[in-house]
């Protein structure tokens, strides 16, 4: 497990793209229980850990998620994200050039529970709910392009829905058509990056986390933003 921050109150930690953040019908060990796991064994910790999950990131995403390891900074950090008080980043990597450089994309959001995927309409519609991101291109390769992309709301599947609208679904991602899968099962979203007020000590927290490094693609990537 990769901790990329951690304090009294708080723990964030590098998610890979096979890991769920919290229990659910597969019966897979969230990640959530493996820091439990990992405080314990690292403080000898007798008893229960408590391990807070602050929000989540889809199973076949990468990246940045928060945990909070007291009940007060837990719901301190529910109200940060609810009110929006949280800038998070995420990096995507899609195969077709984006229509721009960098565009501000805003959409009505329908979500089908039952096919667990989101549609994106140019206009309001029943059940519908706004959506806003905005995105930069920040590399390209022979192949494939690199967006920078800043969410201003949080639905389901946003990002993944919203770059499909416009003819740019996220590599790997089947669902909102990629034309194959990538071999580790996942798709190549990252949470690139968080900040926030710390819940408890009101310092500023900003952390980036790596990308995956066994991933050629991702590695190149960033390397070429490194470069510039």
């Amino acid at each position: 497990m990769e901790v990329l921050y951690e304090d009294n109150h708080i723990i964030i930690v590098n998610k890979s793209c096979s890991e769920i953040v919290q229990g659910d019908k597969t019966g897979d060990k969230p990640l959530s229980e493996i820091v439990k796991e990992w405080i314990k064994e690292k403080y000898a910790k007798p008893g229960n850990v408590f391990v807070g999950v602050t929000h989540r990131l889809d199973r076949p995403v990468s990246g940045v998620v928060v945990f909070a390891k007291t009940s007060k900074a837990l719901s301190r950090l529910n109200e940060i994200f609810r009110v929006g008080e949280v800038k998070k980043t995420y990096w995507a990597i899609v195969k077709n050039e984006p229509p721009f450089e960098s565009q501000t994309l805003k959409h009505y959001i329908y979500r089908n529970e039952k096919l667990n995927k989101s549609v994106a309409y140019d206009k309001p519609k029943n059940g519908a709910k706004e959506a806003e991101l905005s995105y930069t291109l920040l590399a390209k390769s022979v192949n494939y392009h690199l967006l920078h992309v800043n969410l201003k709301t949080g639905r389901h599947h946003q990002i993944r829905c919203q770059l499909a609208k416009i003819g740019c679904p996220i590599k790997g991602d089947l669902k909102y058509g990629a034309e194959r899968s990538n071999a580790n099962g996942g798709i190549s979203l990252h949470a690139r990056s968080i900040e926030f007020i710390h819940p408890v000590s009101k310092k500023q927290i900003s952390v980036t986390a790596p990308v995956p490094s066994d991933d050629n693609l991702w590695v190149e990537m960033e390397q070429a933003v490194i470069k510039q």
